[in-house]
């Protein structure tokens, strides 16, 4: 079973580890969107953090939802996705959805990179959105559409 690291530096989210946890195993499951072998790691990060990532490893300062680094499976390691909370909760704000939901996108979102996808061209950015809506529509259909994140 791979290992799943998980590291909140934002104080105002509460969420369950577990139910993380158990979704990310439910996307481990799936035959479609497979990541490398080795531990995962997911960041839940505030915005100046993020941004300052997004500035030194992709050479862009403005704020964005989430990076995704790819490991490396000699090393056992299958990547890290870094997302930014307040970003989400803003975005779910604009949107009128629950931050739970954002959240997951972003993480599936990072998932899909670890997978291969890409998302520079219209058509890399359209196989995104199908990979992202096949893989919430497969966390939905395996019971995992509760709110695990809460933003206070």
């Amino acid at each position: 079973m791979r290992e799943i690291s998980i590291c909140c530096l934002v104080q105002r989210l509460q969420f369950s580890g577990d139910d993380l946890i158990s979704r990310l195993r439910a996307l481990d499951s799936t035959d479609r969107y497979k990541i490398p072998d080795g531990e995962l790691s997911v960041a839940l990060l505030d915005d100046d953090t993020v941004r300052v990532m997004h500035g030194e490893f992709l050479g862009d300062t403005s704020s964005t939802d989430v990076i995704t680094f790819p490991g490396d499976p000699g090393e056992n390691f299958a990547g890290e996705i870094c997302l930014s909370v307040e970003y989400a909760a803003q975005s779910a704000n604009d949107r009128k959805i629950d931050i739970s939901d954002e959240l997951m996108l972003y993480i599936i979102h990072g998932w899909l990179h670890l997978a291969g996808l890409r998302d520079g061209t219209a058509e890399e950015a359209a196989a995104m959105r199908d990979g992202e809506s096949y893989l919430l529509n497969f966390l939905r259909d395996n019971n995992f559409s509760g709110k695990i994140f809460r933003f206070e």
